[in-house]
């Protein structure tokens, strides 16, 4: 019985994630939130919260290749959301620090972002919210 369960809800936690995850992708090409693209908003966030960051770092919290996240960034940097700071231990290093002008980016985009869920969620019992808000997280923790 309780195989037969664990199945049911792994056919619909798989169909469930497909259809969320066309949603958001149509959803994020048709109706842009905020200014910032999804890659810099979520390195924003993570300097942000973090202090500073080097490319490594946040290369290794988003399991992105250093290259990549060095594209990311140099663009963040040429925008004036972020700056370096050399690592005075070696000389090739460098962490990176939200600005000003970024961290008012992302406190924009973050409520812009806010609205946009707390519409989507407004019929759901702020118990529902904070559960799936819970739930939601030890998802994305397992990719770790």
């Amino acid at each position: 019985m309780e195989e037969k369960m664990n199945e049911q809800a792994l056919q619909i936690i798989e169909v469930e994630l497909s259809i969320l995850i066309r949603r958001i992708s149509s959803f994020t090409t048709y109706k842009k939130i905020g200014s910032l693209d999804r890659s810099a908003y979520l390195l924003l966030h993570q300097i942000s919260s973090h202090g500073s960051a080097s490319v490594k770092t946040l290369a290794d919290e988003f399991h992105l290749d250093v290259s990549t996240v060095s594209r990311q960034t140099a663009a963040l940097e040429q925008k004036g959301y972020v700056y370096r700071i050399p690592d005075p231990v070696d000389g090739r290093s460098y962490s990176l620090h939200i600005t000003e002008h970024g961290a008012a980016a992302l406190n924009e985009n973050k409520q812009a972002r806010q609205e946009r869920v707390a519409e989507l969620l407004k019929s759901w019992s702020a118990e529902d919210r904070l559960i799936f808000g819970q739930l939601l997280a030890k998802f994305n923790r397992t990719f770790d």
